[in-house]
């Protein structure tokens, strides 16, 4: 388990590297919520904002290679399920949050 604000289950599920952003390398990391399709959620999603943003300073900075090309983003994706990267899932609750890393810290970016 990884430890976020909210206090909810969130278990990270893998990072993707090899699928390109918008504005060029792109790092993924994706976390399972199983509680994430709870009412609670659905009808506040901004109670995940805290714990995307915990996840990309805690979990995902640490993270990033300190040799190499850094990654022009980083994108947190929380999800009620496991889905295979890119896979469509109607049923599937998902929320996604993308942010540019800059002195050593994560900056929110409009997704």
């Amino acid at each position: 388990m990884v430890a976020v604000p909210s206090g909810r289950e969130v278990r990270w599920i893998d990072a993707i590297s090899d699928a390109p952003g918008p504005d060029g390398l792109t790092l993924r990391f994706r976390f399972l919520v199983p509680a994430l399709g709870a009412p609670v959620w659905q009808e506040a999603p901004e109670r995940a904002e805290a714990d995307m943003q915990a996840l990309c300073d805690g979990f995902a900075l640490p993270r990033l290679a300190t040799v190499g090309p850094r990654p022009a983003q980083v994108v947190i994706s929380l999800s009620d399920r496991v889905l295979p990267f890119g896979e469509v899932d109607e049923a599937a609750v998902q929320f996604f949050e993308a942010y540019s890393v800059a002195n050593g810290a994560c900056e929110w970016e409009l997704f």
